[in-house]
């Protein structure tokens, strides 16, 4: 039996507009992880999106762990104008076995 490689999810709640919307942004990442062949681990959720404590908590996860992938449910969750370049580029500042850059 191998073992799939795991996978981070990042969820901005201000980007949904209820719970609902929440639950079913995390079913499509564990359904994304199933089909692309990986095990979804942890799902940060930014609750408050002016001091990103949940992105910096999956970057430490990702430096400490061998987790191979981050997905977000659209680029609206990596934050408003101008922001998915730079938390994208922090997101591949790690070494390779830390992050899928496909």
């Amino acid at each position: 039996m191998t073992t799939r490689p795991t996978l981070l999810g990042y969820v901005r709640a201000d980007a949904l507009s209820c719970a609902e919307e929440l639950a079913a942004a995390t079913d499509s990442l564990a359904l994304f992880a199933s089909t692309e062949g990986y095990t979804l681990g942890t799902v940060y959720t930014e609750r408050d999106a002016a001091e990103s404590a949940a992105f910096y908590a999956l970057l430490d996860e990702a430096k400490r762990t061998e987790v191979r992938a981050v997905v977000v449910p659209s680029l609206q969750h990596l934050g408003a104008v101008g922001a998915p370049a730079g938390m994208r580029q922090q997101l591949e500042f790690y070494p390779a076995h830390a992050v899928d850059k496909r």
